[in-house]
């Protein structure tokens, strides 16, 4: 079955040259020239990926992906203006798959696609609920719950903690996270690492008074045992 791309375009001839393009490349197509209709649809419909434009009238590509992700995994490539490198950072933070930026070529349009479509395909993480003691993430419903209490999480922390959880026992290295959270093409300090487990260890150690993610010096982080 063909995967379901949603385009989320106010420009039109750009939203009507992607549409032609990916339904040659086979694959089934919607559009929205809006945020909240694209926001609508998304909630709605059965979509394997969003191209989400981030300068959008009604709300903007960046509210739509924030507001997308307290629901949602489905993977978004971002399509920015070649100069909005805070747009790419925040869009990134907050959920985003990957992003291109305008004027692009189709090819590598494409083949982003592809890249997205096979980290969401069946081969991605199993969606059981991880526990560790009294903490619970769940991935599924994209919650994580200390006790019963909620701990609001941006995406990318989510995504660390569950990381961490799945490699449980095991010593995960900067370069091992970087990869497995930002990707494989992230371009930047390993150091964004040790700023995320800091902001962790700030909602669930510090509150909590547990000793969830342990420091290998040298090495990198690692949760131990079951938390019992």
């Amino acid at each position: 079955m063909a995967a379901k791309i949603l385009i989320v375009e106010d420009e039109s001839g750009i939203a009507r040259f992607l549409e032609l393009e990916l339904t040659h490349e086979g694959y089934a197509v919607d559009k929205a020239a809006d945020g909240r209709t694209g926001l609508a649809m998304a909630l709605a419909g059965h979509y394997d990926l969003m191209l989400l434009d981030v300068m959008l009238p009604g709300l903007n590509g960046l509210e739509v992906l924030r507001r997308l992700r307290a629901e949602s995994a489905m993977p978004v490539i971002l399509l920015t203006a070649r100069d909005a490198v805070m747009d790419k950072v925040s869009g990134l933070d907050m959920g985003a798959n990957d992003y291109i930026t305008k004027p692009f070529s189709i090819e590598e349009l494409l083949a982003r696609i592809r890249a997205a479509l096979r980290a969401g395909g069946p081969e991605k993480r199993e969606e059981s609920a991880l526990t560790w003691g009294a903490l619970v993430l769940d991935p599924a419903r994209h919650t994580v719950a200390y006790d019963g209490e909620p701990i609001r999480l941006t995406y990318k922390e989510f995504s660390l903690l569950q990381t961490l959880l799945e490699a449980r026992d095991i010593v995960q290295t900067r370069e091992m996270l970087l990869e497995k959270v930002w990707g494989y093409d992230y371009v930047g300090e390993t150091n964004v690492v040790d700023v995320y487990i800091r902001y962790l260890r700030q909602k669930i150690d510090d509150p909590f008074h547990v000793k969830l993610i342990h420091t290998v010096r040298g090495m990198g982080y690692v949760i131990k045992g079951d938390g019992s």
